[in-house]
């Protein structure tokens, strides 16, 4: 095969489409995210990928997938996920353009298209392994801590490898290397029963009214161009309206206290995550597996968390963007939060001679 002079890496989630542009040596050129509601059909996959392509400064000579979207519930199963997601990619690129499409299979590598039935177990959800591959490559040892609208990787890097435990979503939740909580899309009735207000403990309704978005909206943490989930209410993301919806959960409304109030209460929820979030590193630190003074590794559009959390656990953390190379400082900075679809591009990149 010959070399490919570029290679462009998508990671397809259930809500977002993200795609980074490498050249023939992994540097990045272009990093591209845009909104992807993968629950309401197929189609809006479709959109998204004519979005991404337009704003592409040139088309790649091969593409390489990852892929957390078949959890959509759009599909009856994770295989049927995986299988309809890749059919879409194959029809959209190999077909009409000729490009070689592989998708990456964990610990099987890239694999072909007529091959993605075989592999589809080890397709689905393997986005976190090709960022951990990647970055252990970058560093002997750390704890890699990618957390994104939805969700956080824990990832031990090891020896040059990732120490993993678990490699399907069940067994990952079940040792806390995957833990559903994010910083735009996770409901605020999942990050705890009560919270403190006005000197006291309020119990939260369980109820889909605010989200993390509204949290760090009012911490001031979220970057906007993030932020690009729609609000649990459908209206606007002004501090006030976050503000309204963070109200409701403790069954009050927004002029029932002042502003400063309720940004208090945001900061409430942010540390009541972050005690989630630091007993799932404990834990994983627990293992014994790196030394005492190893990093926390950041990555993700919660790499303000990231960040926050190591300096709780007086751990020292590295940037995952300062280990990537990148045309820019603005791509770099992107490719961090963009990691998965960065390292797959990598990963396809390096592979492809």
């Amino acid at each position: 095969m010959h070399k490919h002079n570029t290679t462009l890496g998508w990671d397809i989630g259930g809500a977002h489409l993200k795609a980074a542009l490498v050249d023939a040596d992994g540097t990045a050129l272009q990093v591209i995210q845009v909104p992807c509601a993968l629950w309401r059909g197929l189609d809006q996959l479709e959109k998204a990928i004519d979005v991404v392509s337009a704003k592409l400064d040139h088309m790649p000579d091969q593409h390489a997938v990852t892929m957390t979207g078949e959890l959509a519930d759009v599909f009856t199963d994770r295989n049927a996920g995986v299988a309809h997601i890749s059919a879409v990619m194959i029809e959209h690129f190999a077909k009409e353009n000729g490009r070689e499409v592989r998708f990456y299979a964990g610990p099987s590598g890239l694999v072909s298209a007529r091959e993605v039935s075989l592999y589809a177990a080890e397709i689905a959800s393997a986005n976190w392994l090709a960022s951990a591959t990647y970055m252990a490559m970058q560093v002997n040892q750390g704890l890699l801590v990618d957390i994104g609208s939805t969700t956080a990787d824990f990832i031990l890097l090891g020896d040059g490898k990732p120490q993993i435990r678990g490699y399907s979503d069940a067994e990952r939740m079940q040792f806390e290397e995957l833990v559903y909580s994010g910083v735009v899309r996770t409901p605020l009735m999942a990050l705890a029963d009560r919270v403190p207000f006005a000197g006291e403990w309020h119990t939260l309704a369980a109820e889909h009214f605010a989200t993390t978005a509204d949290v760090y909206r009012l911490t001031g943490d979220l970057n906007e161009a993030e932020d690009m989930a729609e609000t649990a209410d459908g209206t606007g993301k002004t501090p006030e309206e976050s503000a309204r919806r963070l109200a409701r959960m403790i069954g009050r409304d927004l002029h029932d206290a002042p502003i400063s109030a309720w940004i208090g209460l945001a900061y409430a929820f942010k540390q009541i995550q972050l005690n989630t979030l630091k007993n799932a590193a404990m834990r994983n630190f627990s293992r014994h597996l790196v030394d005492y003074r190893a990093p926390i590794i950041v990555a993700g559009a919660g790499d303000f968390l990231v960040r926050d959390m190591a300096r709780q656990l007086k751990r020292k953390y590295l940037e995952a963007s300062h280990m990537i190379s990148a045309h820019n400082d603005e791509t770099r900075s992107w490719a961090g939060v963009c990691l998965p679809a960065y390292a797959v591009a990598y990963l396809a990149a390096k592979n492809a001679t």
